[in-house]
């Protein structure tokens, strides 16, 4: 299927490694021109030898909103424009709630969601002056659920929320705002590889118990949702937040 995606202009936050890159590797292969950003000078340069293609690399911290602004600026001189953004920037810290700072919650906000909001209002703000455009929002299943960690939780459902309020408000504009949720995901720099190394044991019965496809995720399953959700061919999908995970979600919307 061709998704009309060359020459596309697509900006993957936290794009270095694991499902970022993953989407990065997609929208390459659909001939897109893509920045992806992170911190890691190091793992950005060992994802752009390994993604081929038309990739330029940003190395900036994401928490700070002055290096967001000025590695947006850099990106629209360096391609004169965005057509898709990805807001992929993302992890989790602390534990239970009592056990908790207050600080965390903020750092998990800040990393999970304010980045998204900020990037989202610099996009969009380019995007209106073509009237087209696509922003996709990398959330997760527990967004809607418990299930990690409480910190996490809080800020992808913060997202998941802001992904169908800025839907609403950018459709009259041609931009089209939706999200992806995904499940458990195995790739060699996640928690979950992590973790299985481990204790194999225990994360196996996990995935028994817990996802009934019976297997991880993979990073490019998410990024296949990702690219049909940033083409025309889901014109009519405006605001949705779709679950990507094997039927692990107890939700049932």
């Amino acid at each position: 299927m061709d998704l009309k995606l060359q020459n596309k202009v697509v900006f993957v936050t936290g794009g270095s490694k694991g499902i970022g890159k993953g989407i990065a590797k997609a929208f390459v292969e659909e001939g897109a021109k893509v920045a992806i950003a992170a911190r890691s000078k190091e793992a950005l340069l060992k994802a752009k030898e390994e993604l081929g293609g038309h990739v330029q690399v940003y190395e900036a911290d994401l928490l700070i909103k002055e290096e967001r602004e000025q590695l947006f600026e850099h990106v629209i001189n360096d391609f004169g424009t965005i057509d898709v953004l990805i807001n992929n920037l993302g992890g989790s810290n602390g534990s239970a709630t009592l056990e908790t700072e207050l600080s965390l919650f903020e750092e998990a906000m800040n990393l999970n969601y304010f980045s998204a909001v900020h990037f989202s209002q610099l996009a969009a703000n380019e995007m209106k002056k073509k009237q087209c455009g696509a922003i996709i929002n990398i959330s997760s299943i527990f967004g809607r659920e418990s299930g990690g960690k409480p910190t996490y939780n809080s800020a992808k459902a913060a997202m998941i929320s802001f992904t169908k309020s800025l839907a609403d408000e950018l459709i009259k504009d041609g931009i089209r705002v939706n999200g992806v949720a995904p499940g458990s995901i195995i790739h060699p720099t996640g928690n979950w590889q992590k973790r299985l190394d481990e204790n194999p044991d225990k994360i196996n019965r996990f995935v028994a118990d817990e996802i009934p496809a019976g297997r991880f995720g993979t990073v490019e399953e998410i990024a296949n949702v990702v690219v049909f959700l940033a083409s025309e061919k889901s014109s009519w999908v405006v605001g949705a937040t779709v679950n990507v995970d094997g039927g692990q979600s107890k939700s049932n919307f």
